[in-house]
Parts: structure tokens; C-alpha cells; sequence
């Protein structure tokens, strides 16, 4: 069995399948989805649609094992949803409008709805955490995963360039773009900017095996 987390997808479809198409997981394999499945790219819709079959296939045993951690994109979505005061405008301002214009009609439909709510703010999979942005770095993980804070697990930056010991076990996540994926001795970051295609140093979709730290990429296609 192998483990795999990937990062942020970010709407970018093609990219997502040619990454998937590298790892050619099988029923044995497990993969973590880290979140922002949608937003800025070109197919949200596509990306959502591509998620739920995996799901099905993991439920049939025909396919990997999915654990499906939710992003702070996917979250603006629920919230617009759930109708909060300026939901709908930070939503719009980062890269919502292209979300809902990938949707037949711009209609979200309620399988898709059942789907962002589905997913979960974190996870321990293997002695590694999952999370979509990271976790307070003077805290141990051990302890913020008993009760995740939406609003640490879903936008800190805190954990960057800071001291980690309190942490007890690697964490992986995305959410900050690098250029390079990182891989600390208990932080692994493998967000490396799918969706920015234009910058030279970003439009990569990651993937890494565990425990062997091993990084898998391919770039942006449409």
C-alpha cells in the first residue's frame, strides 16, 4: 500500500489527471486530498465531478482509499452557501465568480454542496497529520487535532519559518505556495501553485508518497 497526499488543485482539472495518470494508484493506495479543490482555475466543476468518482470507487473497492481534507476556498464556498455576512464578496474576490461560471447554469447542485460538506479539517493517516493550511507552532498536533480550529487549520501561516518542537508528529500541507515542495523534518509543504501557470517559478501540481517523502509534479495543463 502506498500513502499519498496531493495539493492544491485549485480547479485545474487536466493537471489533476495527468498527476493522477503519474501515480496510477490502485485499491491498495490511499490518497489525501489537502483542499482548495476549486477557485481560479478553469473546471471546478470538472475537479468536484473527478473527486466524487474517486470517492464512489473507494467505496465499491475498485478504487484508492480517498480522505478529503477541506481548504479555506472550499470553506468560502460553504459559507456563501450558508448565506454569512460577506461570504459572497470574499468568495467573488478570490476566485469564486470562475468557480460558479464552470458549473452548467452556475448552478452548484446538491450533490456537490453534500460533497465540500463531507470533507474534514484535518487528519491523522500513518503517523503523518493532513491539513489544508497548518497548525500553531507552539502547540503539539496531537492536541489541535482532538478539536481542529477552522480558523488555524484552514489560513495560518504561523508554522513557516518557525520553531516546530513542540510538534510530535510531520505534518503535510499546502495552502502557501513554494517553488520547490518542502520537506522538513516535521513539516512537508506541497502546495506548489497549480493554478499559476504564468509564473515560472509556480504552475505545478505535487503529490508526495509517504513514508518515503518521495515528490511527484507535473506542470499546469489546461
Amino acid at each position: 500500500m502506498a500513502l499519498y497526499a496531493i495539493g492544491d488543485i485549485h480547479g485545474c482539472l487536466g493537471t489533476l489527471d495527468a498527476l493522477l495518470d503519474r501515480l496510477a494508484l490502485t485499491p491498495e493506495d490511499h490518497v489525501v486530498f489537502i483542499g482548495d479543490y476549486i477557485d481560479r482555475g478553469p473546471d471546478s466543476y470538472g475537479v468536484i465531478e473527478r473527486m466524487m468518482a474517486l470517492r464512489d470507487a473507494a467505496a465499491s473497492g475498485d478504487g484508492p482509499a480517498c480522505t478529503f481534507i477541506r481548504g479555506n476556498h472550499d470553506q468560502m464556498l460553504l459559507d456563501w452557501a450558508d448565506a454569512k455576512p460577506g461570504a459572497y464578496d470574499l468568495w467573488s474576490a478570490n476566485g469564486g465568480l470562475e468557480t460558479l461560471m464552470s458549473y452548467p447554469d452556475t448552478r452548484v447542485p446538491p450533490e456537490h454542496f453534500a460533497f465540500y460538506r463531507a470533507t474534514v479539517l484535518a487528519a491523522e493517516i500513518d503517523g503523518f497529520a493532513f491539513v489544508h493550511a497548518g497548525f500553531l507552532p507552539g502547540e503539539s498536533i496531537e492536541e489541535q487535532l482532538e478539536e481542529p480550529n477552522p480558523d488555524v487549520v484552514l489560513w495560518t501561516r504561523k508554522h513557516l519559518n518557525a520553531d516546530l518542537s513542540a510538534w510530535d508528529i510531520p505534518v503535510v500541507c499546502g495552502h502557501t505556495p513554494v517553488s520547490q515542495p518542502l520537506s522538513e523534518e516535521m513539516l512537508i509543504a506541497i502546495d506548489t501553485g497549480a493554478v499559476y501557470a504564468h509564473r515560472p517559478d509556480l504552475g505545478k501540481l505535487t503529490a508526495v508518497r509517504l513514508p518515503e517523502r518521495e515528490f511527484i509534479s507535473v506542470p499546469y495543463q489546461r
